[in-house]
């Protein structure tokens, strides 16, 4: 099953910002577009926004003034849904209500032909109860472009409980021919990237709501050391947190009320209090013109230690013993098996973030993970009321001396980057095992949909096949919640690894 051809004309139905993003993707492609929107002048309203998009896109040379002009002539505003009876695929983009959609596929069903190919925008809604009104369900998929559509590359295509097969490669084949780059993905709440991103927020959240850091400093671990292009409290300022909210409660409510995904009591506050973000002029931080953005909380200068000692495997932290090297800083290497850690010359233990509690052990410091310790530019610390301020002191030290700087939070076990990358990890092995999509695929969503330094699996892949595993049940011995037990398909992912390096 091939794209829909140049020569048949494609329908939006909706003109908020998503529906004239799509419709200027159809159009810029080479379709004949129609736009339609329920309220009168509504559609004409889009139809001469778009076209002022197209006049910028000349302005930019992404467009010739020809093809501009072209374009133009393609798109056509309609006064009513009988006018997209000759469409061959129809999109709409209505609010996300339930039952408005469902009127709306009714009705529309009943106008275009039966070989035309119908989908719906939605992000937080199952294409399946979206679909389930039809007569022929099996032409009915989802075509979940992201914000700004004509901007971002990703395109979740979403099967449907009763989609058939040929309308969901129908419909992948056409997104790629629009120069998007599509992904296959079952019909499950939040589909792949808003089921997958959840821990982004929720940690970054849980460890504010615990008093162990502020949102300048999580965010800037999350950006420094993690890797990610923006924290969560600023991303989630710029969505909007009304939005994120709605998608988090989405997502959880669909799950049952799973406890993985349980919203955020700070964010509801938030939302609450009117503050929306960016839009709303303060969220998190303030925007104002006047404003000043917090900075992190960064640790003092301090003295490096003389020395460290190595024992054990550094193993994902093996990065930080050669830099403490090339920073003059002598080695000394003991060949125990105590995992992953360092001791200081004070005796205190520096220890990579493993899911455990600095309260447990004697005079310890856990560092964060970094996904590259050497272009990394901050490092976070955590230590408890029993950790010695001569250890925290050479522990900062160490750190600094290799050119970072040093954020020091509470004793919070997993820190912020290494939780919130292993609850990445597992949700997408959980994801592959039920059949919501292919690793591949999810990787290419997360890194295209949301920005991801690294798709789930090759992160996994870069730490280990046993290291999330392993974090995450540190941490659902100290929180048997469920909110951080491992899934099955980690489980059997991690086993599966012991197996084979038992019988080598």
């Amino acid at each position: 099953m091939t794209a829909l051809d140049l020569s048949s004309p494609v329908a939006v139905v909706g003109t908020g910002t998503m529906g004239q993003g799509i419709a200027q993707v159809a159009l810029v492609a080479g379709h004949v577009v129609r736009l339609y929107d329920a309220l009168p002048g509504r559609a004409a309203e889009a139809a001469a926004a778009i076209g002022a998009r197209l006049d910028r896109l000349v302005e930019k040379d992404r467009l010739t003034g020809a093809e501009r002009d072209a374009a133009r002539a393609r798109l056509a505003p309609a006064e009513g849904l009988a006018e997209l009876a000759d469409c061959a695929l129809v999109v709409e983009a209505v609010l996300e209500d339930l039952d408005a959609k469902r009127a709306l596929l009714t009705e529309l069903e009943g106008i275009v032909a039966d070989d035309c190919l119908i989908a719906t925008n939605t992000s937080s809604l199952s294409v399946t109860a979206v679909g389930g009104v039809l007569r022929s369900p099996g032409r009915f998929v989802g075509l979940h472009f992201f914000n700004p559509a004509p901007l971002m590359p990703l395109v979740e295509v979403v099967s449907g409980f009763a989609t058939d097969v040929t309308s969901a490669t129908r419909a992948y084949e056409t997104a790629r021919a629009w120069g998007k780059t599509p992904v296959a993905c079952a019909d499950t709440p939040g589909f792949i990237v808003n089921r997958i991103a959840r821990p982004f927020y929720a940690e970054a959240f849980a460890v504010h709501e615990g008093q162990a850091a502020d949102p300048a400093t999580i965010d800037a671990v999350l950006r420094e050391s993690g890797g990610f292009r923006m924290g969560a409290f600023e991303l989630t300022d710029l969505i909007g947190q009304d939005v994120n909210e709605s998608v988090t409660h989405s997502v959880w409510r669909s799950f049952f009320q799973d406890v993985r995904f349980t919203p955020s009591l700070a964010q509801r506050r938030l939302v609450e209090s009117g503050r929306l973000g960016r839009k709303s002029g303060h969220g998190w931080y303030e925007y104002g013109e006047d404003a000043e953005r917090p900075e992190p909380h960064t640790a003092e200068p301090a003295q490096p230690p003389a020395y460290v000692v190595a024992e054990g495997d550094m193993g994902p932290a093996a990065d930080v013993l050669t830099l403490v090297r090339e920073a003059g800083i002598q080695v000394r290497e003991e060949d125990e098996d105590h995992g992953t850690r360092l001791v200081l010359p004070s005796g205190g233990q520096l220890v990579l973030a493993d899911g455990q509690s600095s309260v447990e052990f004697r005079d310890v410091v856990y560092f964060d993970l970094a996904l590259d310790y050497r272009r990394a530019t901050r490092i976070a610390l955590s230590a408890s009321q029993d950790t010695s301020p001569r250890t925290l002191s050479e522990a900062i030290g160490l750190f600094q001396a290799l050119g970072k700087a040093v954020s020091v939070i509470g004793d919070v076990p997993g820190m912020i980057v290494a939780r919130t990358v292993a609850r990445i990890i597992d949700l997408a092995h959980d994801a592959v095992a039920k059949g919501v999509a292919t690793e591949e695929d999810i990787d290419t969503a997360m890194c295209l949909g949301v920005n991801y330094p690294l798709g789930p699996f090759e992160w996994s892949r870069r730490l280990g096949r046993t290291w999330a595993y392993g974090l995450l049940d540190d941490l659902h011995l100290r929180d048997p919640s469920g909110r951080y037990a491992p899934s099955l398909a980690l489980y059997r992912h991690a086993y599966a690894t012991d197996k084979r390096e038992a019988a080598s």
